[in-house]
């Protein structure tokens, strides 16, 4: 598989995102994925002390016993609170919080949740800094911030000379675009790595659910309360779906390939980050970005997702 760097890290172009662990499947079953996501190549795997309820951390630092510098390990804080996320005694504790969970000595990629607008960032970045300079953790990034907090936080780190941010986990997929642009511009601005989250639209774009239809059973907008659900499945995400899996179809490819390579050929792309609960799943995640696609073929693609 092909890598990509996040600062000083290696990481495979398809990355293992862990929120189901401890959630919608088990100890077990977690460590099924697992397996089968480094022995498919997969490198990246992305959990936070929220997921779970904390099961996804300890259920994945057990999968990797035995398996750990086989792995870029990354992380996240401070979703767990209303607010205060990033004060530097919160970073600390949890922190070493993570480490215990995971049963490693160092976290590879640790990410603040949210954007912490009650605490200057240049006092989060210092908590950060000492946890790199501690050997604790090796690379920071943030996620869910949008390009003026980008910028703010690029501008800190320099001024106070500490590490900065080397990434940003946005919410970008074909189904939603809406913070592409801003993320890239600032991705590019500041030299960070773009880590995608629900790159699939919690299913959507892997042409599981179709028009009319109940969700299958199991799937994740099945569980999902029926106001939400029938927000992601109206006619217009169905029709831009179906004119996506056609097109895709029209070249030999799926509509998972799709989705994973459009992503895989946005600038300044890191790691797209798609979960698994099944082993079926990684296997095709991890090898679903190998379409090289032309100008032409993403403007089309341009055209028909733009809503």
């Amino acid at each position: 598989m092909d890598t990509r760097t996040i600062g000083s890290l290696t990481v495979s172009l398809v990355g293992l995102g862990c929120n189901n662990f401890g959630m919608r499947i088990d100890e077990g079953q977690t460590r099924e994925v697992v397996d089968a996501a480094i022995e498919a190549g997969i490198t990246l795997f992305d959990t936070a002390d929220v997921y779970g309820g904390t099961k996804s951390e300890e259920f994945l630092g057990k999968a990797l016993q035995g398996k750990r510098d086989a792995v870029i390990l990354a992380t996240k804080f401070g979703a767990g609170t209303a607010e205060g996320g990033g004060r530097p005694d919160y970073v600390r504790e949890c922190c070493e919080a993570s480490l215990r969970r995971l049963g490693t000595d160092h976290i590879d990629l640790y990410q603040l949740h949210r954007p912490d607008d009650t605490t200057p960032i240049e006092d989060t970045l210092g908590a950060l800094d000492e946890l790199v300079q501690a050997g604790k953790v090796r690379e920071i990034g943030c996620s869910n911030f949008d390009g003026t907090r980008m910028d703010a936080s690029a501008a800190a780190a320099k001024d106070k000379g500490t590490a900065g941010f080397v990434s940003v986990q946005n919410q970008i997929n074909l189904l939603d675009r809406r913070q592409e642009a801003d993320t890239v511009a600032a991705c590019q601005r500041h030299g960070l790595a773009i880590l995608p989250y629900f790159p699939l639209a919690s299913g959507m774009l892997t042409g599981k659910y179709k028009r009319d239809e109940e969700p299958p059973a199991g799937t994740r907008l099945a569980g999902m309360p029926a106001e939400r659900r029938e927000r992601a499945l109206n006619d217009t995400t169905f029709r831009i779906v179906e004119q996506l899996d056609a097109f895709a179809h029209e070249r030999g490819h799926t509509l998972l390939e799709l989705a994973m390579s459009w992503l895989a050929g946005l600038p300044a792309m890191g790691s797209v980050i798609a979960g698994a609960t099944k082993v079926e799943q990684v296997r095709d995640n991890a090898s679903s970005v190998g379409w090289a696609m032309t100008d032409d073929e993403r403007a089309e693609i341009d055209r028909i997702s733009r809503r």
